[in-house]
């Protein structure tokens, strides 16, 4: 894979639910704070470091930004940094949080 791709909430979410794929969140920290995918990686220019050491590069990669337009240059980064399957989903957080659950600073 020389180009990331698109990937739908649906398929993430399914993707997801197989431990087949692992989800990087690209939104600033007070944003991925308040609500966020479980199991999601917090990515940013502190972490990419540690996430790249304790990744195995063949294993897929998902990209979550606000609306799934950040996370496409991410996703091309990744390809450029030697991951070999990265995806950028479409409709970002926003989308995912329509219809799928994820981890909210407001729940008790």
């Amino acid at each position: 894979m020389e180009q990331f791709e698109h990937i739908s909430v649906d398929q993430t979410f399914e993707l997801l639910s197989q431990d087949k794929a692992k989800l990087v969140d690209i939104r600033d920290e007070q944003t991925f704070e308040a609500g966020h995918i479980e199991g999601s990686v917090h990515l940013t220019n502190g972490t990419l470091h540690n996430f790249m050491n304790e990744t195995d590069f063949e294993m897929p990669v998902i990209v979550c930004c606000y609306h799934g337009i950040s996370s496409q240059q991410a996703a091309q980064f990744l390809i450029h940094q030697g991951f070999e399957q990265v995806y950028s989903m479409d409709g970002g957080f926003e989308a995912w949080r329509q219809s799928k659950p994820y981890v909210s600073s407001n729940e008790s």
